[in-house]
């Protein structure tokens, strides 16, 4: 499947929703958070995670009750995506940019931890090119 269309999407939340350990951190975190990729091979791509009321999704589209903005080019989330950045590294040096609530970004980290896993199931059926 190509990274970023609507089939990723769709297997990434399936596998978001079969998580106990996401549904576990999803119980105790809540968080809104709408990537936009830029300059994609099919031009701008927006979509979300959210995570509230012990249940997480991840669909098309900006997120309800957005808390944060996360905007990266194509390039930047291909190498977040495949593995081969430091996202730590990439918010620091500008790569991706951050708007709105960063205090609750970095309180969601273990959302994040969890995510991890539910993006490495889905990796190796992903065309990233």
């Amino acid at each position: 499947m190509k990274y970023l269309s609507i089939d990723w999407l769709e297997a990434l939340n399936t596998v978001l929703q079969s998580s106990e350990v996401m549904k576990s951190v999803a119980a105790n975190h809540s968080i809104a958070v709408t990537q936009l990729i830029t300059d994609s091979p099919d031009g701008d791509v927006l979509y979300h995670l959210s995570v509230r009321d012990g249940s997480a999704s991840i669909g098309p589209g900006a997120a309800v009750d957005e808390d944060v903005r996360l905007e990266q080019s194509y390039d930047t989330a291909v190498s977040v995506a495949t593995g081969r950045a430091n996202t730590q590294e990439l918010f620091v040096n500008g790569s991706i940019r951050i708007h709105g609530n960063v205090t609750k970004l970095i309180a969601s980290e273990p959302v994040f931890a969890a995510l991890d896993a539910v993006f490495e199931a889905v990796r190796p059926q992903v065309d990233y090119n």
